[in-house]
């Protein structure tokens, strides 16, 4: 199996070293393609208004000046050499993709543009409890459990229209149990914020931030999966419509437009 290893934390991430562990572990036919610098929160953002840099470190490591989805992109049809990957992993990023991030992360992007290109893929991230003394390691969880999940669904399969994100709870191994498959889920608080400083020069400027408040999930979801000390895997799939709302609104709006008709 040829894997192509990515994530949106830079090519230097613990998170990336420990992914590429959980790669080495399943396969020996391991590519990395990673940004340059950390992209977190790019989703699936593109470079199109200037070239994109490649350094090659190794063989099959390269650092891309760019996203996340730039790098599974320029990899899958450029960089590696032979044969297309047969699975792209994503992370492990550092911090939960649950809930609405899943729309922000680009983790789970760059999984999304795996999935794109026709490659199975999964994102993987592990859920921090910054400050807990109770975690040894900050990927334990995700590095203990990562390559016999992995190696199991690619076992069962999924659609090849679905990526599948896997979130590790931020609990020591020996405390986890259980593995969940769940639903994408709600905060029902609003954790990001803006935070107004002033440089030194005297001019206001604004960093984005977030707040420890946990929500309270309903069950059956990621956040509760996580929060509760399960490993949570949520397929995902990129068809944002919603069924309900284009059925009430067929019985309404459907037709001619409104001005055809007051003509008429």
């Amino acid at each position: 199996m040829r894997v192509l290893v990515t994530n949106d934390d830079g090519i230097h991430a613990e998170g990336l070293a420990v992914l590429e562990r959980i790669a080495r572990a399943l396969s020996d036919d391991v590519w990395i393609c990673a940004p340059e610098a950390e992209q977190s929160g790019a989703s699936r953002a593109l470079t199109l208004s200037e070239p994109l840099r490649v350094r090659r470190l190794d063989d099959r490591r390269f650092a891309v000046l760019g996203t996340p989805t730039d790098c599974v992109m320029l990899a899958v049809q450029h960089l590696i050499e032979g044969d297309r990957p047969d699975l792209v992993l994503s992370g492990v990023n550092r911090g939960l993709n649950a809930a609405e991030d899943v729309t922000m992360s680009g983790t789970v992007a760059a999984a999304i543009e795996g999935m794109a290109l026709g490659v199975p893929a999964m994102a993987l991230s592990q859920m921090m409890r910054y400050g807990d003394a109770a975690l040894p390691a900050p990927f334990e969880a995700a590095e203990r459990f990562g390559p016999g999940l992995v190696e199991r669904l690619m076992e069962v399969g999924w659609p090849a229209d679905v990526i599948l994100n896997i979130n590790f709870p931020a609990r020591p191994a020996a405390r986890i149990s259980e593995v969940e498959v769940t639903r994408q889920g709600f905060r029902d608080v609003r954790t990001r914020y803006a935070e107004q400083r002033t440089d030194l020069r005297g001019r206001d400027y604004y960093w984005l931030g977030f707040t420890a408040e946990p929500s309270r999930p309903e069950r059956g979801t990621d956040l509760a999966a996580a929060y509760e000390g399960r490993i949570s895997v949520t397929p995902l799939h990129i068809d944002l419509t919603h069924l309900e709302t284009v059925a009430a609104l067929k019985a309404s709006v459907g037709g001619a437009p409104p001005n055809l008709r007051a003509r008429a």
